[in-house]
């Protein structure tokens, strides 16, 4: 949707002063508007090359606009299923944040929203965030804050993860090959069974597991029980409309991690995967090794 005022932004980003910001790691971005208050019609331009990072704009007056791109070269396919998932910290305040494509923007975060921290994501082909300060007399204690992740929608296990797909989560199986696939490439895998359902948010529920054994975790989602314990313990995220069985048998839990949480994705039961992955190491088609005893 194209806003009245919109123009002008565009009109300042082609034509007046424009300020380049380039992140020293390349992974986070932090400015304040102090630094050009007496330009409040100019906007900054923000190149970000990583897969995840942070934006903290202190004391926001006019707009910066976000270019997010991986920090590969990747193939206009792997491009094509690249979303962008932004989550405001819950302080978040001072902008509304929209998407820019080709002088059009689009609400994607409305500042009076970015206290309920919900992740909002978009295709990146949909275009760049234009942050755009709301006019204040008083600067002081405003800041926009947020977290960024680029997210593939392609994966084994990614129709799991609701921001990617609002509305149209399927629950289906995986197949035999996104199985074999998820073992070796999930942020995180085991083995292990479902305990019960925490209380949650809307969307999706918290489901505690414990993991006899935990082949890989890219970030420490779950805690070790000690020699008393019984495995590895911790949360997955479990969209609301795809439902768990607990206790009883268990399976291969295998997903993502999205701001700190862990989130379902293939998740067989753990003898018909072992089956699946003993067949395909004597067919020489397992992508990976792991110790399945």
């Amino acid at each position: 949707m194209h806003r009245p005022w919109a123009t002008h932004w565009i009109t300042a980003v082609l034509l007046c002063r424009t300020v380049a910001q380039y992140s020293s790691d390349q992974c986070s971005w932090r400015g304040s508007g102090l630094s050009h208050e007496s330009h409040r019609r100019d906007v900054e331009q923000v190149y970000l090359r990583c897969s995840q990072g942070s934006l903290e704009w202190l004391y926001p007056t006019g707009a910066i606009i976000v270019n997010l791109r991986p920090n590969t070269e990747p193939s206009s396919q792997h491009m094509a299923g690249l979303h962008v998932c932004i989550k405001p910290h819950t302080y978040s305040q001072g902008s509304h944040v929209f998407l820019e494509h080709s002088g059009d923007l689009r609400m994607l975060l409305a500042e009076k929203d970015q206290a309920q921290s919900t992740v909002h994501c978009f295709s990146l082909a949909e275009g760049a965030l234009f942050v755009e300060a709301v006019p204040q007399m008083d600067i002081s204690r405003r800041i926009t804050a947020f977290q960024y992740e680029l997210v593939s929608s392609q994966g084994p296990g990614a129709h799991m993860y609701p921001y990617l797909h609002p509305g149209l989560v399927t629950c289906k199986p995986c197949s035999d090959e996104e199985v074999l696939m998820a073992v070796c490439t999930s942020d995180f895998a085991g083995r292990g069974i479902f305990r019960g359902v925490a209380s949650g948010t809307v969307g999706h529920s918290p489901v505690v597991v414990t993991l006899s054994r935990l082949f890989r975790q890219k970030s420490r989602v779950f805690a070790w029980g000690g020699a008393r314990g019984r495995g590895w313990a911790g949360r997955i995220s479990v969209p609301a409309q795809c439902s768990v069985h607990t206790g009883g048998d268990e399976y291969l839990l295998t997903g993502s991690v999205h701001f700190g949480e862990a989130w379902l994705g293939c998740a067989p039961r753990y003898k018909d995967f072992l089956k699946l992955y003993i067949r395909a190491q004597k067919v020489e088609t397992n992508p990976c090794e792991i110790d399945t005893d």
